[in-house]
């Protein structure tokens, strides 16, 4: 059907064309060439398409994402608007029947393919982008976007927090010295020690009578790292949280149970104001209270759940053993973050939960959840850029590094008002690329974050991240996806001991059986690493659960 209306399209077109020379041969010899178009053809100049033809051309455009087959469409059907139906007016009148039927052929075209279009999963796509001017906004004109805002930031930061402006100082920068995004390269590193030795309101660029909000790490270390918002910083971080709900496909239908801890932690207010942006209801429980979790899941038809990665694996043990039967469960979604988690560990939580698991990213000193996010290609995080301009660096040097090159996430602050950071090093170990994705997003893309700086641990010698460690077991179908892994330092020489849990169904009072499993394990780590762990199998749920962030490992060296 496409084929033939195609067809039928091009042999009015060329009908067409016939007919038109013929008579612009006439107007070329009746002398009315050198009059202005107006009076040559009389009316108004049809170059400026009717209202409704504008109204219905920019929907379709926005709509189809200027797809090259609509993008000709929309030319031909331009043209003939244009000089069959005006210019014709006057005349060409016996033309305007070819014209009129060109144009119903073509319609007729555009209709078949819309059809076919609609019946694929791309025009899906943008139904689960919350702002396509900006999620899929060419690159260049982003950059341009990116270049205003670093200079207006660079003069803010310089006038409004003396700790940068003695920074510039040190550096003999100026605020005049920054004229684009390239030049991000002069601005000086903030670390997190900058923010402690600030505590609490010393990295502040407004009065505090301007912040509404104060957010705080949990503190384990030392003094916390204190977070400052203004009205439009909150405002932003929900606009920033609402593209990553959307693109997981969440609407004002759903119900949301956020299991993120609420309070100091930005986890849990953060995903209660993106929620409430997109117009969905909210359940905010916290994180713990597994049986209540349950029960409300159950009862309020929770479509989505926030939590941890590690929690989630928890209430996925919970619900088997709770009274109710998985399919009376109305959870579709799992939105986890605040800790890294691996691709196997996303097929497990997708399994025991029944749901389509998203990561979410985010950290608090530069927002909280939503600094980026997964689409529902879950071919990377695409990170929101026009916020928070990302760099990686080389974590030895502080060098940039190219496109597709594993180091460490840097971010600097563009739009932040109450505690904006320039370059900030969050010692996540990542690569960064830039071509489109297929979901139509121009946001650069993430690959998952492999494990932090300091969280690498070198024992004897060997660099070893948590992560490394989970993916193993996981890999493994006798072990459960909880560890804890012991380091320590006997005789001036490490020690590492790894507690994993074994499957119900594997685990066993046979010794030689248990010794034949420690043995697989240890096996694979040596070969997947290159380290040799000490072993140490224990019984389903001998591992103590955490309601937040899990707890994996315990470095009792003092170095």
């Amino acid at each position: 059907m496409q084929f033939f209306s195609f067809c039928f399209s091009c042999f009015i077109f060329l009908l067409y064309l016939c007919t038109r020379l013929e008579k612009l041969r006439a107007l070329s010899s009746a002398g009315l060439e050198h009059l202005p178009y107006k009076q040559r053809v009389g009316g108004s100049n049809p170059s400026a398409p009717t209202r409704s033809q504008d109204v219905r051309n920019h929907i379709l455009f926005f709509y189809l994402g200027n797809e090259n087959k609509f993008v000709i469409y929309f030319a031909f059907r331009s043209i003939f608007t244009t000089f069959g139906f005006a210019e014709c007016r006057m005349h060409l009148r016996n033309e305007n029947k070819i014209v009129f039927l060109f144009c119903i052929s073509l319609d007729f075209h555009y209709l078949c393919t819309l059809k076919s279009w609609t019946s694929t999963k791309q025009l899906n796509i943008w139904t689960m982008i919350w702002n396509q001017s900006i999620e899929c906004m060419d690159r260049e004109q982003l950059r341009e976007i990116q270049s205003q805002r670093l200079v207006k930031m660079a003069h803010y930061v310089y006038y409004n927090t003396p700790f940068y402006r003695a920074k510039f100082q040190e550096m003999g920068l100026e605020p005049g010295d920054i004229k684009s995004i390239d030049d991000i390269v002069k601005l000086p590193f903030t670390n997190k020690l900058d923010l402690r030795d600030n505590y609490p309101f010393g990295l502040a660029a407004v009065p505090m009578s301007q912040i509404v909000r104060i957010h705080a790490s949990s503190g384990t270390t030392g003094k916390p790292v204190v977070v400052l918002y203004t009205r439009k910083d909150l405002a932003m971080w929900s606009e920033a949280i609402s593209r990553a709900f959307t693109a997981y496909g969440a609407t004002k239908e759903d119900i949301f149970q956020v299991a993120y801890g609420y309070g100091l932690f930005t986890g849990g207010l953060g995903a209660h104001d993106g929620a409430t942006n997109i117009g969905a209801s909210v359940i905010p429980i916290s994180s713990g209270n597994t049986q209540k979790q349950m029960t409300l899941m159950h009862d309020f038809g929770t479509t989505i759940l926030c939590c941890t990665p590690s929690y989630a694996m928890f209430l996925g043990e919970a619900m088997k053993e709770c009274e109710w039967p998985r399919s009376e469960f109305k959870l579709k979604v799992g939105v986890f973050g605040a800790e890294p988690w691996t691709e196997k560990m996303r097929v497990k939580l997708e399994e025991s939960l029944g749901i389509k698991a998203y990561d979410i990213y985010g950290l608090s000193e530069i927002a909280g959840p939503g600094v980026g996010y997964e689409c529902e290609c879950q071919h990377g995080t695409h990170l929101n850029e026009d916020y928070f301009y990302p760099e990686i660096l080389d974590p030895n040097t502080g060098e940039p590094l190219p496109e597709g090159s594993f180091g460490e996430l840097t971010f600097t602050h563009l739009t932040k008002e109450g505690m904006p950071l320039l370059r900030y090093r969050t010692h996540d170990l990542t690569a960064l690329h830039y071509d489109k994705c297929p979901c139509g997003r121009t946001l650069v893309r993430m690959d998952r974050i492999l494990g932090r700086c300091d969280d690498m641990l070198i024992i004897r010698g060997v660099n070893v991240f948590p992560s490394q460690i989970e993916d193993v077991i996981l890999k493994l179908p006798e072990y459960e996806p909880h560890f804890l892994l012991t380091v320590d330092r006997i005789n001036n020489t490490d020690t590492s001991e790894l507690k994993v849990e074994v499957k119900d169904e594997y685990f066993t009072d046979d010794m030689s059986t248990m010794v034949g499993l420690q043995k697989k394990l240890e096996a694979e780590l040596r070969s997947v690493i290159g380290l040799g762990f000490k072993v140490k199998l224990v019984e389903p749920k001998g591992i103590e659960r955490s309601e937040g962030k899990a707890k994996r490992v315990i470095d009792k060296r003092n170095i």
